[in-house]
């Protein structure tokens, strides 16, 4: 349009001077000019009559893996001498192979398929429009529009396999599973010994016990082994991530909620996740693959931000996990995080902290120099403190080297409860 605008004015333009000046000359020059603008505008493209659809080789996939997409153009008006197709990709996908935009001409009744791959990092992606240009062979006059095509690309985080994780909550549901009831039955740990009821079996009666009362046989019982509800609390503050050359200390706490829920429903629990961050996002509890898929979109949408009335943990709503549960904190910790953590502990959650170093994490990214190194030391000797004040609460924490495979830190860490962690928070028995 900018070009047809300057021709027409430099033709009225010289037509004017011409006259003006009575020069043969001028007036003769206009006559191509004008020739060229009426032959622009005579075979120039008419209104663009065009049909796109759009499809996507998958709609979810794991972070990393290639999404071939595929743009279809069908042309249902007149013949397009020369159109640029242009798909508008959502950032930060990256294009590994193939183009988004092509120039060609379309017939009429005529379909162009443009096709690319691209992969990208962990993130829900809107693919909306698509940019069609149409201009004439003399480039002068052009026909723009956008068309809808739209498709969404949901890249899951990825999650790593892990082993069975050993944990102790005060309730435990009545369905059968891998954790200790603290109630006697049928099962595989020792629990107590009773006196010999009728229906027992006979494999079970303790004969040393009992060779000590002639009188009385004596039975051994069994913990029985249940599912329980277990409550992922994700750290999405802005305060707590930190951001390095293109690394995010808030992606590696998305990849443990991952691997941690994927291992406690494979288990057969009950799993709920809350991201807390610049608001509430709350997946409900619930079991088995369906969930899995919950909680995996929930993670794949968080983001971290500001909130003042989120600032800190002081106003976690207990009120979402149900009394005595597990809860599992991924966070990188703040200073004024230890008191309502052990508020936490303290109302009977059984809490285990899954934390991502973030002194090492950074300390990396900044190098070694006196200044550095004497402010990481100083970091690091809090951090310590802060980790000793919460395990002395009765809290089991994961220090998360980052740089370490997170499957290898957690079963270092939880493969055997230690015997003090054991009998925390158990109930009396009557």
């Amino acid at each position: 349009m900018r070009r047809l605008l300057l021709l027409s004015g430099l033709i009225y333009a010289l037509f004017l001077y011409g006259l003006a000046t009575l020069s043969g000359q001028l007036l003769a020059l206009v006559v191509p000019l004008a020739i060229y603008l009426g032959a622009a505008l005579l075979y120039g493209p008419d209104e663009l009559q065009l049909r796109v659809t759009r499809t996507l080789s998958a709609d979810r996939v794991s972070q990393g893996e290639p999404v071939v997409v595929r743009v279809s153009i069908t042309n249902e008006g007149s013949r397009l001498e020369e159109v640029l197709v242009e798909d508008l990709v959502p950032r930060p996908l990256v294009l590994t192979d193939g183009e988004p935009r092509v120039l060609t001409s379309l017939p009429p009744g005529g379909t162009l398929d443009l096709e690319y791959t691209v992969t990208g990092r962990r993130g829900r992606f809107d693919f909306r429009d698509v940019q069609m240009t149409a201009s004439g062979h003399l480039g002068l006059f052009r026909r723009q529009t956008t068309l809808p095509a739209p498709a969404r690309l949901l890249v899951l985080p990825e999650v790593l396999r892990l082993r069975r994780i050993a944990i102790r909550p005060l309730r435990t549901h009545g369905y059968i599973g891998p954790v200790p009831a603290r109630q006697g039955g049928s099962g595989v740990e020792f629990f107590e010994t009773r006196e010999y009821q009728s229906g027992d079996p006979l494999r079970w009666i303790n004969w040393r016990l009992s060779a000590r009362h002639p009188r009385t046989l004596f039975t051994n019982e069994f913990e029985q082994e249940r599912i329980a509800d277990v409550g992922l609390i994700l750290d999405a503050r802005q305060r707590s991530d930190i951001r390095l050359k293109g690394d995010s200390l808030f992606e590696y706490g998305i990849r443990a909620a991952a691997a941690l829920a994927g291992a406690f429903l494979n288990d057969g629990n009950r799993v709920g996740l809350l991201v807390y961050g610049r608001n509430l996002d709350w997946t409900f509890p619930g079991y088995g693959k369906v969930q899995r898929e919950r909680i995996l979109q929930a993670l794949t949408r968080a983001k971290t931000g500001e909130s003042l009335v989120f600032d800190n943990l002081d106003y976690l709503p207990t009120r979402f996990f149900p009394a005595r549960s597990q809860i599992v904190v991924i966070s990188p910790l703040c200073r004024e995080d230890l008191s309502m953590l052990s508020r936490l502990r303290a109302h009977g959650y059984q809490l285990l902290l899954i934390s991502p170093d973030p002194i090492t994490f950074e300390a990396k990214a900044l190098g070694s120099r006196p200044i550095v190194d004497l402010a990481v030391r100083i970091a690091r000797l809090e951090r310590t403190l802060l980790l000793r004040n919460l395990r002395q609460a009765g809290i089991q924490i994961v220090d998360w080297q980052v740089d370490q495979p997170f499957d290898q830190t957690v079963h270092t860490s939880l493969h055997r409860l230690p015997y003090w962690y054991r009998v925390i928070g158990v109930e009396p028995r009557a």
